[in-house]
């Protein structure tokens, strides 16, 4: 269980909030609300104050390291550091375990040693989904995973989630399609303007 304790971002009320193992929290509200700066937090990428607590397990008990092995952010325009996509997984992936995650986000093996300045951006956030996932997170931070993807590898990207989720791992989903929040999350945070009302969590329906 992903646990949030008055963690604060820009000018929002403090943020209180859980997740639990197998379910997915959607983070929906205004431009400039906050919504990647919250992930960002989250998953120890900028400082801000509060607690934020995986398993019961204060993020600062642990090296950043560890922590951001734990709770993964998948951006929304993911950077790439190495020329092919294949040198951005670790050395010791199994080969076999990499070749069926590809082909569940409907992506070919060959991509893997194509440069990254010639893939397509639907191609290289699919790969990025890929890369946060392979070595299995706790907690996966999506920031508008299919923002660049048709319908079909959108539906392919959901299928992903939720098997993720059955293996009992925690999702926070920021998402400008209601239908994809609809279809993926149990419960909602509703984050307003910095200067409007307090945040509040509600179940989804």
């Amino acid at each position: 269980m992903l646990r949030v304790e008055h963690l604060r971002i820009g000018d929002l009320t403090p943020l209180s909030f859980e997740v639990a193992a197998g379910e997915c929290l959607a983070v929906e509200g205004p431009s400039g609300a906050g919504k990647t700066r919250l992930l960002r937090a989250i998953a120890d990428l900028d400082p801000a104050p509060g607690q934020v607590f995986l398993d019961g397990a204060e993020r600062n008990e642990m090296s950043a390291s560890a922590w951001r092995r734990n709770v993964r952010f998948c951006a929304a325009e993911p950077a790439w550091w190495t020329e092919t996509p294949r040198s951005a997984f670790p050395a010791d992936t199994a080969p076999a375990r990499l070749a069926r995650l590809l082909h569940s986000l409907g992506l070919e093996e060959s991509l893997l040693d194509r440069p990254v300045a010639l893939l397509s951006t639907g191609e290289r956030q699919r790969l990025a989904l890929a890369r946060a996932l392979i070595d299995e997170p706790q907690v996966l931070l999506l920031d508008e995973p299919t923002a660049a993807l048709d319908a079909q590898n959108a539906a392919l990207l959901d299928e992903l989630i939720k098997y993720h989720m059955l293996s009992q791992k925690s999702v926070i989903l920021v998402s400008h399609d209601p239908k994809q929040i609809e279809r993926l999350a149990h419960a909602r945070l509703l984050l307003p303007k910095p200067a409007g009302t307090p945040a509040t969590g509600e179940r989804a329906a």
